[in-house]
């Protein structure tokens, strides 16, 4: 039977929009299943994240993200809009947010439906290429079916009860019992890989353990 990579996910994580482009290549031709298990972002689950000693972090990753995309040449940009409505001269958090929730139970949803990894590819490199409005008109439509989903009905199936609020609440709860509340975070057999940037230790744990390309 094929081994388990379970990713931690977030559409708010442009590291996380790097590891979806990457790791299907990556991880091609060793025995594995990547589960593809969508989170919260940290400034929902954690407001006060964003307290004055993080401000240099969130200052880097706005620094770091646009050239490790450019030199891995991927394209970039940044959210328009920012899938999370925060005040990024305060880092005050709306509690109005239309958009983070519906794309995390979305994942969530396409990763029932088999395709959680590819629509976390299409979506995420929609979102973090710059795309004007990508919530607009018929961008996520052609998102979802580029990655062999149909909207309308993932739409219709995350507004049907709560079963995606308890499979992300689930997530959460898994990554943490990982040891890491980051993303992207790849867990293999127990052994937590934290950023885009492990995908190669990643693989090399596979190698070692005799699961060859």
């Amino acid at each position: 039977m094929s081994e388990k990579i379970d990713l931690y996910f977030s559409f708010r994580s442009p590291y996380s929009y790097l590891a979806a482009q990457l790791a299907e290549d990556a991880l091609a031709g060793f025995d594995v299943q990547v589960r593809f298990r969508p989170v919260l972002p940290l400034a929902i689950r954690e407001p006060e994240f964003f307290s004055a000693g993080n401000h240099d972090r969130v200052r880097y990753i706005l620094t770091d993200y646009p050239r490790r995309a450019e030199m891995l040449g991927l394209p970039v940009g940044f959210p328009s809009p920012d899938p999370i409505v925060q005040d990024m001269a305060t880092f005050t958090i709306s509690d109005e947010q239309p958009y983070i929730y519906r794309l995390t139970y979305l994942g969530a949803e396409a990763e029932m439906q088999g395709a959680g990894l590819p629509f976390a590819r299409e979506v995420s490199r929609l979102i973090w290429s710059g795309t004007p409005s990508w919530n607009e008109g018929d961008h996520l439509i052609a998102a979802a079916r580029r990655a062999g989903l149909d909207l309308n009905v993932m739409d219709a199936a995350i507004s049907s009860g709560d079963q995606h609020k308890e499979t992300v609440a689930k997530n959460q709860e898994d990554q943490l019992a990982a040891g890491h509340r980051g993303v992207p975070l790849f867990v293999y057999k127990s052994e937590p890989f934290f950023g885009q940037d492990r995908i190669d230790s990643l693989c090399w744990r596979l190698e070692k353990d005799g699961l060859k390309r």
